[in-house]
């Protein structure tokens, strides 16, 4: 048994579990007896695995990239889960818990989103199947991913801005659950992190784990070995993360860093540094890290990346973190963003700033010229042209 998985109880250990309305009880536990006999069955797992082939275009290439291996002394990988269908990492589940849906006979979707990669995922995996979509987005995230709007509602979904709180991804996810709650019935709540009541942390972790068992052969193919020195991912509600890093939990020789949104520092007051500020609390139905006050209110988070703007973390990164399985690094927005110019410069690749975070970590680690770097990017940077071109002037 793992010590970094999820237990029988659903918990990574003191974090998890699922703290949720008596309303949504049955949605819930349904799902907690349904979702592993499914996806683990051969006819799910022979359509997933088709989908993820022939429709999303994995396995997504594992590139060594030579100017930054040369430029920070070492060997860097990475992983493009920016060149997949929809241009992010997000679609892996989706189309997962999408089937999964279908087969518990749920007609009606609904998705929260921050950056928009999960509601773009969500959206297009409905009108794959067929089904109706309805995805919540803080109205500050309306605006600053204006183009996943449209690409959303031209797919077919209902996009529902929400003008709560600081109208981000918190906002966005507490409306979807609103939601769930005045729809259980016909309603499956695709969530796009691994965050919320268990199951879903582990089955989003579990579908995206396809990151990590790539990384495993390709490693292989090109090095010889399939055990890297470093993993790097950023992380926000930590799925990138929990995909990258899945497969090598248990390999304590292997380092893992992570990287969350320090804003505009983790002391300024306009952060989303969760595992550095945060304190244990429950949040969207886990118990994790959350940004709060001394009354436990949520403390709005701030972060350039609206994809990392949350006030939370999934329970398992908490877990990593307490236990020091996992270095997490607090990522600027300069350094996101000087970060990616670097990556569009040296190697013509423009990354999302969810990913220029996890770049940002190659400026603060030193690394041995024979150690062997494996950094996910999450998603391509097609969708943050606006705020690019704003600091580019």
């Amino acid at each position: 048994m793992s010590k970094y998985k999820v237990n029988k109880d659903g918990y990574y250990g003191e974090f998890g579990g699922a703290y949720i309305p008596e309303i949504l009880h049955k949605c819930v536990t349904d799902l907690q007896q349904c979702y592993a006999q499914i996806i683990d069955s051969v006819d799910f797992q022979e359509e997933y695995k088709y989908l993820l082939k022939q429709y999303v275009g994995r396995p997504s290439p594992l590139y060594r990239s030579e100017r930054l291996s040369k430029l920070y002394n070492t060997h860097i990988y990475l992983k493009r889960e920016d060149l997949n269908h929809t241009g992010a990492h997000k679609i892996n589940n989706a189309i997962g818990q999408i089937l999964l849906a279908r087969r518990m006979g749920k007609t009606r979707i609904i998705a929260e989103t921050g950056a928009g990669q999960h509601g773009v995922a969500t959206a297009t995996v409905c009108a794959l199947m067929n089904m109706e979509c309805i995805v919540y987005m803080g109205k500050t995230d309306v605006e600053r991913q204006s183009i996943n709007v449209e690409k959303m509602k031209l797919l077919g979904a209902t996009v529902v801005p929400v003008l709560s709180g600081n109208m981000t991804l918190k906002d966005a996810t507490n409306e979807a659950i609103r939601d769930w709650c005045s729809n259980p019935k016909d309603t499956f709540y695709i969530i796009g992190s691994t965050v919320g009541p268990h199951p879903y942390p582990e089955m989003v972790a579990k579908l995206q784990s396809v990151i990590s068992e790539e990384i495993k052969f390709q490693l292989m193919e090109q090095t010889g070995s399939s055990q890297p020195n470093y993993l790097i991912a950023c992380v926000g509600g930590g799925s990138n993360a929990a995909g990258t890093i899945y497969h090598y939990l248990d390999d304590d020789n292997i380092k893992i860093i992570l990287a969350e949104a320090a804003g505009k520092g983790v002391d300024s007051g306009e952060t989303a540094a969760t595992i550095h500020i945060g304190k244990k609390g429950i949040l969207h139905g886990s118990k994790t890290y959350v940004m709060q006050d001394e009354d436990g209110q949520i403390i709005e988070p701030y972060s350039i990346s609206a994809g990392l703007d949350y006030p939370g973390v999934g329970p398992m990164h908490a877990n990593l973190a307490a236990t020091k399985r996992a270095q997490v690094l607090a990522i600027t927005d300069d350094e996101a963003i000087s970060a990616a110019f670097l990556l569009t410069r040296m190697e013509g690749i423009i990354p999302a700033i969810e990913s220029s975070h996890a770049l940002a970590v190659l400026e603060r680690v030193k690394f041995c010229p024979s150690d062997v770097v494996v950094l996910t990017l999450s998603g391509r940077g097609d969708k943050d042209m606006d705020t690019y071109l704003s600091y580019n002037k």
